[in-house]
């Protein structure tokens, strides 16, 4: 049998009304508007953005920037209960889930509600390199989520780690059979600047990242992520190794 999916209109009343409910943590109105409204957890809210036609899930507008809303975990568990698909991925330019947006807010309360329903901590199709929570999170220097997303054993690459700072999980990569290799290294020597996680930085330089490496998603240097993070000592320490900012590589 073939069901159909309730997809409503942001103008449309009900629609206005159950985000009103969602980001003021009204949780009776909420529960009032889900029995009143049938197949109501599991809709969409489709709109158009320019040309591009997207939609998001009610989870999605739990876990919508800044995040943070009253009530937001116990919101995840109402909205599940009433069958609200926990893994439901965002229509449009990328294929997010709730637990990417949890995690790009730094939402820990609502990332770990999500993970305790159910979320898949290894959902792909994020906005940075269509990767995970935890590249989301990493990418936006969301640090309590990216932890928590750690400890709740999500996958950690030299990346992660190295902009995490998270040194022995880094050293770990180095004793692995094959070792990464330089564009991987080199890759997570920026990311260690961009963390600000000097330790890091020093130790992948002195397995041979490219010091001057610039990654295809920003054209900034090392240096110029460390300026970014108003690291001083890690810009120092950079300066005295020779690096160059983006403009002066030209």
């Amino acid at each position: 049998m073939v069901t159909t999916r309730l997809t409503m209109n942001p103008n449309d009343p009900v629609a206005v009304a159950v985000v009103d409910a969602i980001h003021s943590g009204d949780l009776e109105t909420l529960k009032r508007l889900l029995r009143g409204n049938p197949g109501l957890a599991a809709a969409w809210i489709a709109d158009n953005a320019g040309e591009e036609r997207i939609a998001r899930s009610l989870l999605h507008v739990v876990t919508d920037w800044p995040g943070h809303f009253p009530n937001g975990a116990l919101t995840v568990a109402v909205l599940v209960d009433a069958g609200a698909d926990v893994n439901a991925t965002f229509v449009g330019s990328h294929s997010e889930t709730p637990l990417h947006w949890a995690a790009s807010s730094d939402d820990v309360e609502v990332l770990d509600a999500l993970l305790d329903a159910g979320a898949d901590i290894e959902a792909t199709g994020g906005v940075i390199g269509g990767g995970t929570p935890l590249a989301d999170a990493r990418a936006f220097k969301q640090w309590r989520a990216a932890y928590r997303l750690v400890e709740r054993g999500a996958r950690v690459t030299l990346n992660d780690a190295a902009t995490l700072g998270l040194m022995d999980r880094v050293e770990s990569f180095f004793t692995a059979d094959p070792p990464p290799s330089n564009v991987d290294v080199s890759r997570a020597f920026w990311g260690a600047c961009h963390g600000s996680r000097l330790a890091c930085a020093m130790f992948l330089l002195d397995r041979g990242a490219d010091l001057n490496w610039i990654p295809d998603w920003e054209k900034l240097s090392p240096l110029d992520a460390a300026r970014r993070s108003d690291s001083n000592e890690l810009v120092h320490w950079l300066r005295s190794q020779g690096a160059k900012s983006a403009e002066e590589l030209g």
